[in-house]
């Protein structure tokens, strides 16, 4: 009896010393986490898509746009946005680095107008919709409030538009038509850099010869968006699709981009990462820095201010997380795996756009849901400091 009572002392030191030493652990791993935020969060609405609408960033003041629905079950397979009630275009903007929102709503001015058989609702009822209009004088690229975001009609490659901001997006001007640059269709989304006043580069996916997604390509703008050039196809096309490509400028001659692909009946999706040395003429393909993304997920990828690259993308499947890498040699190699957020309610998440403040934190939208908040997707933030993730050697 007595060795039995020593054996179950030592069991229950074994126990708590395992349980706070799994409690360290839990709290090292994620020390580089400052805070999760709710950026936007309503009963009965569905909110979501950072990716197809784009996020800017002023020093510490940040803007990012998303679609918000009526939630409706439709069951596992299916994002959960009522199809015969109307969605529309939100904004949501911080003043404090990502740790509090307040929301906007451009529709309010006739501004982002939706338009398209793209919407998976129905287009707002006594909202007109506006014919697109030609973009006749040159945009300064340059102004320091600039903001743009570039939009689609139709996944599959059809009419796309821009609109652009020079008050931080309180205002919008447009819709612009954006030409199909003899492409099949264009499905644009907000990856675009400003290289002068005049000049800047737009990375876009069009429909394949086929007329269903995708494949990337860049174009680039010399007259401030008056028009928009064709400059290279980003990799072959494929059976089945690559989109949604997110880019960063690594020199004034080299680009880095990364793209979400998918193969028909191939299992995962993944991330590709793709270089240009010669301005976007030509490129080569790096590697798959993400090799599983579950159901599939796009990137988010910006250059930080220590001169790494940082990439964040949604994994759509169990255990439904958010997550990040960082590359110290300009996407040749990968870190492992950053865990931003975890334990989604499921895979209808995800969808990120990601920018630094003059703080130096890193500030993560997406969509999300999870038991604890209820059904609705909402509109999530990650706010985390990459300097706490040591560079690998």
């Amino acid at each position: 009896m007595r060795y039995l009572s020593i054996a179950l002392v030592i069991a229950a030191i074994n126990l708590v010393f395992t349980s706070h030493n799994s409690q360290s652990l839990a709290k090292e791993s994620n020390k580089h986490i400052v805070k999760q935020v709710t950026v936007y969060y309503e009963p009965g609405r569905f909110a979501a898509w950072p990716a197809n609408h784009g996020m800017w960033v002023w020093g510490n003041e940040l803007l990012v746009g998303f679609s918000r629905g009526y939630h409706q079950n439709l069951g596992e397979e299916f994002h959960n946005i009522h199809r015969e009630k109307p969605e529309e275009f939100l904004l949501a903007r911080s003043l404090d680095g990502g740790m509090s929102w307040s929301t906007e709503y451009p529709l309010e001015n006739g501004d982002l107008i939706p338009r398209g058989d793209f919407l998976h609702g129905t287009e707002l009822p006594g909202v007109p919709i506006p014919p697109l209009q030609k973009c006749e004088e040159s945009l300064n690229l340059k102004h320091p409030d600039f903001a743009m975001t570039l939009r689609l009609d139709n996944k599959d490659g059809g009419q796309s538009r821009f609109s652009y901001s020079y008050d931080r997006g309180k205002n919008w001007e447009g819709p612009f038509e954006l030409s199909d640059m003899g492409t099949p269709g264009v499905s644009a989304r907000t990856d675009y850099i400003v290289d002068s006043k005049d000049s800047a580069m737009f990375f876009l996916t069009a429909a394949k010869t086929d007329g269903l997604e995708g494949r990337v390509f860049c174009a680039r703008t010399d007259d401030g968006c008056k028009t928009f050039n064709f400059v290279s196809w980003i990799g072959e096309e494929i059976t089945g699709y690559e989109i949604m490509p997110s880019t960063v400028r690594l020199s004034p001659t080299e680009l880095l981009t990364t793209t979400r692909v998918r193969e028909p009946d191939y299992g995962p999706s993944w991330i590709d990462a793709y270089a240009s040395h010669d301005n976007g003429e030509s490129w080569e393909y790096l590697g798959r820095p993400v090799p599983d993304t579950g159901e599939g997920n796009p990137p988010s990828m910006l250059k930080l201010k220590d001169g790494r690259i940082c990439l964040t993308y949604g994994y759509r499947a169990t255990p439904y997380k958010m997550c990040a890498k960082l590359s110290s040699d300009g996407g040749k190699s990968w870190s492992d795996e950053i865990v931003l957020r975890t334990n989604g309610g499921g895979r209808d998440m995800g969808y990120p756009y990601s920018k630094q403040c003059a703080n130096g934190n890193v500030v993560t939208t997406y969509y999300f849901w999870d038991k604890q908040t209820g059904p609705e997707r909402y509109i999530a933030a990650t706010v985390w400091d990459p300097s706490k993730i040591p560079t690998k050697d």
